[in-house]
């Protein structure tokens, strides 16, 4: 379940409120659950003392089922005291949403290195694996998000598709994607361009191609509907062309059409640093399962 605090700040803690806004549920639940970090906002769980803050929300799974374990750790690509760059894995959410609370890149960032401010510079997709940058410190927050928001992080992925010798490449894609809220896939629509990806074929092998995508904005599922509208739709998408249905905890790896994960990756992230003025690159490590080993 999901609630957002209201303007108003009478209350001195998040508890004081959620206990008044909750009231069929006794306070002794609430404290309960607060000791077990069942109430989360962005930044992670809501600790029993944490201040109250409005226009923020809160998630939470009352006695609902204990969520399903992302079976994959997260790999840690560079670790300082400004930013946390790790390889997140396929199948994990970046911050709570809807039914993923707990087992979200955030949340188990927070607890596994022991930092309560972290907080994500960007975000990637459930299904999109790769490098996934946070900020450590609560006041450096803006200066990382602002890079992002502005366009000045320079990203490309890797994609995993079906090569068309026909398909003339490199070529620049444009076109007017919408996402409408409530709506789970998003898509292109007559109108003036508002997504722009510049995609690459790096080699092919065995009926497959190895892309190197370069986005110059970041519409939702914009990669994933450009390739699908070249008539190469990424391995392993459950959106597009077709949406198909996956259960939460299917995290089947196999390299079939059935159990391949989205064969997407967040290949690279370059910038410069708005805190420390260096030159920063970082490249994932993580590969792309469905692309064939190269014969010896």
């Amino acid at each position: 379940m999901r609630l957002r605090t209201p303007v108003e700040t009478r209350w001195s803690t998040m508890r004081e409120h959620l206990v008044e806004r909750l009231p069929r549920v006794p306070a002794e639940r609430i404290d309960a659950m607060l000791a077990e970090q069942r109430f989360v906002g962005s930044d992670g769980p809501i600790a029993p003392d944490a201040a109250y803050e409005p226009l923020t929300y809160v998630w939470f799974h009352r006695d609902l089922p204990v969520e399903a374990p992302v079976p994959f750790p997260i790999e840690v690509v560079h670790r300082d005291e400004h930013l946390l760059v790790v390889d997140k894995p396929h199948f994990m959410a970046t911050i709570p949403r809807g039914q993923h609370i707990l087992e979200t890149a955030l949340v188990r960032l927070r607890r596994e290195h022991d930092l309560p401010d972290l907080s994500p510079a960007h975000r990637l997709d459930r299904m999109t694996a790769g490098l996934l940058m946070f900020v450590v410190r609560r006041e450096h927050r803006g200066a990382y998000q602002t890079l992002f928001r502005d366009r000045r992080v320079h990203k490309t992925y890797e994609a995993v598709a079906r090569h068309d010798p026909a398909l003339e490449l490199p070529r620049t894609v444009r076109s007017r994607i919408v996402k409408e809220r409530g709506v789970i896939r998003a898509q292109e629509v007559a109108g003036p361009d508002n997504a722009e990806t510049l995609v690459e074929l790096l080699e092919h092998r065995a009926g497959l191609g190895r892309y190197r995508l370069t986005p110059t904005t970041g519409r939702t599922h914009q990669l994933r509907l450009h390739m699908s509208s070249l008539g190469v739709p990424i391995v392993g998408d459950d959106f597009y062309p077709v949406l198909t249905e996956r259960a939460l905890d299917d995290f089947g790896t196999g390299i079939d059409a059935d159990g391949t994960p989205l064969q997407l990756l967040a290949a690279t992230l370059e910038f410069t640093d708005p805190v420390t003025g260096a030159h920063r690159r970082f490249r994932t490590r993580r590969t792309l399962a469905a692309w064939p080993v190269a014969p010896d």
